[in-house]
């Protein structure tokens, strides 16, 4: 493992332990060289689930740029790291048991405002409103107020 910061290629694992739920292993290494230490995870190599767009196009499910999503939208807002990570990892076990080998982009949105609807209703209503494309505040206020009258319900 090269070190990220100083490039070297020898390090020693400080730590192990299992990461989300056994489907990875967590391990706190230090570089022998620049002593800095960094977290690697090990996960097992599967078949790559394809992500069907909605113009017909396929690519790769990228956990990287879903957890970039849901960060954005959790912007200075109280949710630790953890939590966005968990919500992920959930997100894409839960996707991989029910789709063998393509789910839609849109079941993906879907999910994942599901998910942050019940984590924090700020951050799923900033992803909401890039995610469905708002045209104009009417759309953006309809989804408000759908919001407010599941909550007051």
């Amino acid at each position: 493992m090269k070190c990220p910061f100083c490039g070297h290629e020898e390090d020693k694992v400080i730590d192990s332990r299992e990461a989300t739920d056994g489907a990875a292993i967590r391990r706190r290494r230090e570089c022998l060289k620049c002593k800095r230490r960094y977290t690697t995870y090990e996960r097992l190599e599967e078949t790559p689930l394809l992500v069907v767009k909605r113009d017909g196009r396929r690519e790769p499910f990228d956990r990287k740029k879903i957890i970039g999503g849901v960060l954005k939208a959790c912007e200075k807002r109280p949710i630790p790291l953890e939590q966005i990570e968990a919500l992920v990892g959930a997100l894409e076990r839960e996707i991989s048991q029910e789709f063998d080998k393509e789910v839609p982009a849109i079941e993906v949105g879907e999910r994942v405002m599901r998910r942050l609807h019940e984590l924090d209703e700020v951050a799923y209503v900033r992803f909401a409103s890039v995610y469905r494309s708002f045209k104009d505040i009417n759309q953006f206020m309809k989804e408000l107020r759908e919001l407010l009258s599941k909550k007051q319900g």
